[in-house]
């Protein structure tokens, strides 16, 4: 990073925790009710509210209203054109509400357009008020009301979503050369990842820590747990803060999951656990294997066991599987052990005391997901494997990349689909995924996927070229 961009770093930093401090917001808002928000936008001065939602795909997307027009929304909702939003309905129906939930509200530490803003993410409705089952935040919702029926108050999510920052948004130009939790001077990512901390705990967003992942450029701030559903509207924010605190001083950071041929990709390890109320942990069992309990066991086998057709969810993209290969820290084969980390699924070791951090870490997923429905089909397949109880196979302490196929098959270890066209077939047949998304939403994002196995399909690359057309 240069001098000029460490220089803007700072002082944006400065900037944003001044405007914060001065517009009463710092540690976040903890609004509820539409009429806490209307007070809090008169009081101060916000001149732009921003309504947030995202695509199927979980690309973001945002509306801005006056604050004059904000009673109107909460009440009436704000209509569009659902036709024209990715995976939503089509152009003879498309007639869509968007609400905003008041709780949701929190002030962008920095304005926007000149303005003091504020951010709100948005119930999407039909026009008759009804939940709309196509949108993502819904899909999860409804996977979330079902955990009461098994006995549990909810489940807690803690992401991991590792990113690069870029010295240009047209290629992976490097700013560093560090390796992993390497210090400054060679981590150039430092003050950057402080002033993006800052902004995310300002809007009541915790971190447990950051650091300079393995590969050169290459980031992790990792987000301390919240309720699923808290958890999804996090990331997007995370993943949001990111992206526009990079890009006001001049770095482009992004999420894509394998930007480095011959490095570490990004993935999003996601750490998952059921509670029976505030603070019994569902997972933990004293005197049971691995202090896991039966539900937790069931539970890890049911993604175990689905891991293949939900992929299409949690790893979407071509390039995910660009990440999903043997030796680069990312997870293939369908396995779990404590501390194995080539294996899908780990189980952090317990410490005394630590009950209620018992928890599964999923490592095979990847923070260009859309969490809202990567959530909800994590949590489908685990309640799935609580249905029929299904039973856990005994763990893999072995280095999995160090098996050939036949070890492999004895073993009895299948392997995640290894490109985005397997990954659709895996998808297609999936009732899971039919019963969490709903048929319309699964044919859809089938549709999306294989137009886009398509266009990467029929594309040819410069290796290529120069592979063959001496032939």
């Amino acid at each position: 990073m240069t001098a000029e961009m460490r220089r803007a770093v700072e002082e944006f930093r400065v900037r944003a925790e001044g405007y914060v401090q001065s517009h009463g917001a710092s540690g976040g808002l903890s609004l509820s009710s539409a009429q806490d928000v209307l007070q809090f936008v008169k009081e101060h001065g916000v001149k732009s509210i921003r309504v947030w939602f995202t695509d199927l795909l979980g690309f973001l997307k945002s509306f801005s209203i006056t604050p004059a027009e904000l009673e109107g929304a909460f009440e009436e909702g704000m209509g569009f054109d659902g036709s024209s939003i990715q995976g939503y309905k089509r152009i003879n129906e498309s007639d869509m509400v968007a609400f905003p939930i008041p709780e949701t509200a929190q002030l962008v530490p920095f304005t926007i357009g000149g303005s003091p803003a504020i951010r709100l993410f948005a119930r999407i409705a039909n026009p008759d008020g009804s939940d709309y089952v196509g949108d993502p935040r819904n899909i999860l919702k409804n996977q979330i009301e079902r955990i009461g029926g098994y006995g549990f108050s909810h489940m807690n999510i803690g992401p991991e979503a590792e990113f690069f920052y870029f010295g240009s948004q047209n290629e992976p130009l490097l700013l560093d050369q560090a390796g992993y939790f390497d210090l400054n001077p060679v981590d150039a990512g430092d003050d950057l990842r402080e002033a993006t901390i800052f902004c995310l705990e300002s809007m009541g967003i915790t971190v447990e820590y950051s650091h300079h992942e393995v590969g050169p450029s290459q980031h992790e701030i990792d987000l301390k747990y919240a309720e699923a559903m808290t958890m999804a509207d996090r990331l997007m924010t995370y993943k949001w803060l990111v992206k526009e605190v990079a890009q006001r001083v001049g770095v482009h950071a992004t999420f894509m999951p394998k930007p480095l041929p011959m490095e570490n990709g990004s993935g999003m390890h996601t750490h998952l656990s059921l509670f029976k109320d505030q603070s019994r942990n569902a997972f933990y069992a004293a005197d049971e294997p691995y202090h896991l309990s039966s539900d937790a066991r069931h539970f890890m086998a049911g993604i175990l066991n689905h891991a293949r057709e939900i992929c299409l969810v949690t790893n979407q993209w071509h390039n995910s599987y660009k990440r999903l290969v043997p030796g680069c820290e990312a997870p293939v084969y369908i396995a779990w052990a404590e501390r194995n980390r080539s294996a899908l699924i780990r189980v952090p070791l317990y410490k005394p005391g630590k009950e209620v951090a018992t928890r599964i870490e999923l490592r095979f997923p990847d923070a260009a997901c859309n969490p809202y429905i990567a959530f909800a089909c994590m949590l489908s397949a685990g309640l799935h494997g609580l249905d029929v109880k299904e039973a856990l196979p005994e763990q893999m302490t072995m280095d999995l990349y160090k098996l050939d196929d036949i070890e492999r098959e004895q073993l009895d270890i299948r392997a995640l689909p290894h490109d985005l066209y397997e990954a659709i077939q895996a998808a297609r047949q999936s009732e899971l995924l039919a019963e969490t998304l709903g048929e319309d939403m699964k044919a859809k994002l089938i549709e999306t996927k294989l137009s886009e196995y398509m266009r990467y399909r029929l594309a040819i690359s410069q290796m290529e070229l120069g592979d063959y057309m001496l032939l």
